[in-house]
């Protein structure tokens, strides 16, 4: 389990009371299909952060790179009938990597995490034909490809849709760079 994940587990029980295993037999015990649903739960019902929630709802899902036995596995199940996304992924990842020996890479069930101290970006093939490119430089305008994300609680500030391979310029990786500066 990386740092961030297990600190994360510790600052549960300390802001809850209860640890990480109490609150899956909690969620378990309403039976929710969604991911969703247990954020939701976890948030209305008991005060939980969007991240303390994902949390939970992941382990108790075990969707998250933690659980699973191979994140190699994660990815590749990602990019099911997405395949045209890969080489995508494969050319981004290599570039955002240059950007330091500090970069964290944690494959998750519907995304890659990019994490420095903290998380600054994710890689997620969103749809068949879109792309995601989630990042966090909150207070920044958006700008060219650089949307704002509205929606409450969102786990990034910012996402570039892209279409293809052709559309991760340099701008795309500059955006990520700044970010990925800001989580250090």
């Amino acid at each position: 389990m990386d740092q961030a994940a297990q600190t994360m587990i510790d600052n549960l029980h300390k802001n809850t009371g209860k640890s990480l295993e109490e609150w899956i037999e909690i969620v378990k015990k309403e039976n929710f299909t969604k991911h969703g649903e247990v954020i939701k739960f976890l948030k209305e019902t008991h005060g939980f952060t969007h991240g303390f929630a994902n949390l939970v709802a992941h382990k108790s899902k075990g969707s998250d790179a933690g659980s699973a036995s191979n994140t190699d596995d994660l990815v590749e199940a990602q990019y099911k009938g997405k395949e045209h996304f890969k080489p995508l992924y494969d050319k981004l990842l290599a570039d955002i990597l240059k950007f330091g020996k500090d970069v964290e890479v944690a494959p998750k069930k519907a995304y890659v995490s990019l994490r420095r101290k903290k998380q600054f970006g994710c890689l997620n093939p969103a749809t068949k034909t879109r792309f995601e490119v989630g990042i966090n430089l909150k207070g920044q305008p958006g700008s060219g490809k650089l949307e704002e994300v509205t929606a409450a609680n969102a786990m990034f500030s910012h996402k570039i849709n892209l279409a293809d391979i052709n559309d991760a310029d340099s701008e795309v990786l500059d955006w990520l760079k700044k970010a990925y500066d800001n989580a250090g």
